[in-house]
């Protein structure tokens, strides 16, 4: 039998710089995090102040019956399972158990050390119970859901103090093309570590199953781009096909035009379409792909601004399936047909699921920034860099498109291609010769961002002026 490793339980030291020391603070509503890792601070802030997890909680919750997801959900949770169950045995040796669980944090299923489950099931650590953030609070299965990165929660990590005794190891696999998590795969051992191989063998299980992933998009872009060209055969209008995450596969030359992107070339793989930053059609684009989940025949209508002009153009969405899974839809510009949307889904204010804070890192501390806080992003080769009240700091995540898509909503704008503005901390707009726009911050420094002429109607809609 492999060495099992023990540890302190982390859940009863108390003392100012312990984990659970601080956990204590927190619960009471003091933000002293010393001593607590930056990725579990940020859980623990969801925890009570998002989610309103009871810390006192000592069972996971039963999962919703009901739980929508697609066939392509079923391929991943089989491979899941698959390589789960082709390590059982040696978690099982450390005491330890192997959980798949859903993108809700339903635990599909369970293999490991029989002792263990039953430990396991005390706190319904066993299928049919759900393990979410916003159910259970931080843990392996639900913080990874929540994170792009593997994790690891020892102890007096997790939110609930009956968890003190667990330590997890977690990764979620996320669909490729909308970046949405799909399943989790988790390692829980009750106080000891788990496999020193666990990490390796967590990641190379989510790369494999993301790899399938990966070539069923490529499967699903080429389907896609067949139906543009078999629809632009027979259509006089502007077309562009989108994928379900709203960003451009291909587009006719008009098109192009309309969306700021290249023409004519297809971006078959997912990591290089094109995001057209037009909130109201990826928007409109997100919600045909769920209209069309329930209704096969579904067409729909709105209007929409493009990066030609400030008036808004009407468009039809069509979705595009591939043996009965959806893969996108083609876009048609300058006609109306079908079901118009809703008006909360042409680019009105959704603050659901929109993270109420923007994390920085401070040489080996992350600073959670509240976004008044926060002026300016700017890119700058592979960083992100954030002027804020606390001076200039880099962004926690490397990605404008990240910040854009979390905080469009709450008055974040991409302005130009290496900046997106706070609207609220935009203090003057100043013209050029030729009608170029920059604009003014409200940073301490007065820094002044330039407005590329693509992203000007956007700016001069969102400022009236």
């Amino acid at each position: 039998m492999a060495e099992v490793h023990r540890l302190d339980p982390m859940s009863r030291v108390p003392g100012n710089t312990t984990v659970y020391g601080a956990w204590e603070r927190f619960v009471r509503g003091e933000d002293d995090l010393r001593g607590v890792r930056p990725e579990v601070a940020i859980s623990w802030h969801r925890c009570r102040d998002k989610y309103g997890v009871d810390p006192g909680l000592t069972k996971a919750p039963i999962a919703v019956a009901e739980v929508d997801h697609t066939l392509e959900h079923d391929v991943v949770f089989a491979e899941l399972g698959f390589r789960a169950a082709s390590v059982a045995h040696e978690v099982s040796n450390v005491g330890g158990v192997v959980t798949v669980a859903d993108a809700t944090g339903r635990i599909l299923a369970e293999w490991g050390d029989p002792a263990t489950r039953k430990l396991a099931a005390e706190a319904n650590l066993s299928t049919w119970f759900c393990w979410s953030e916003q159910a259970t609070g931080t843990n392996g299965m639900g913080t990874a859901l929540e994170s792009h990165a593997p994790v690891v929660v020892r102890g007096a990590e997790h939110w609930c103090q009956a968890f003190h005794d667990w330590t997890c190891a977690a990764v979620a696999v996320r669909d490729v093309v909308t970046k949405e998590p799909v399943a989790v795969l988790n390692i829980s051992c009750w106080r000891s570590e788990p496999p020193s191989a666990a990490g390796a063998w967590l990641g190379n299980a989510a790369t494999r199953t993301q790899r399938t992933l990966r070539q069923r998009a490529r499967d699903a872009s080429a389907e896609l781009v067949a139906a543009f060209h078999h629809a632009r055969s027979r259509a006089g209008v502007a077309l562009a096909a989108l994928d379900p995450a709203g960003r451009v596969v291909i587009a006719d030359d008009m098109a192009g035009v309309l969306l700021g992107v290249p023409s004519s070339t297809p971006a078959t793989d997912p990591a290089v379409r094109w995001n057209p930053r037009l909130p109201e059609l990826i928007k409109a684009a997100q919600y045909a792909v769920k209209q069309a989940a329930r209704d096969p025949d579904w067409i729909g209508s709105t209007q929409v601004h493009t990066h030609l002009s400030d008036e808004p153009s009407s468009v039809t969405i069509r979705p595009v399936f591939l043996s009965g899974h959806l893969v996108g839809n083609l876009v048609s510009f300058g006609v109306a047909e079908g079901e118009q949307l809703p008006r909360g889904e042409r680019g009105a204010p959704n603050q659901q699921g929109r993270a109420d804070r923007i994390v920085a890192v401070r040489e080996n501390r992350m600073v959670l920034l509240r976004l008044p806080e926060v002026a300016f992003a700017e890119s700058e080769g592979n960083d992100v860099w954030l002027s804020t009240d606390q001076g200039r700091l880099r962004a926690a995540s490397g990605s404008l498109d990240k910040l854009e898509n979390d905080q469009g909503d709450a008055g974040f704008l991409r302005v130009h291609r290496q900046y997106v503005v706070n609207l609220d901390r935009i203090r003057e707009v100043e013209r050029g010769f030729k009608g170029e726009l920059a604009l003014v911050m409200d940073d301490g420094g007065n820094t002044m961002v330039p407005v590329s002429r693509r992203n000007a109607p956007a700016v001069r809609r969102a400022l009236d002026i």
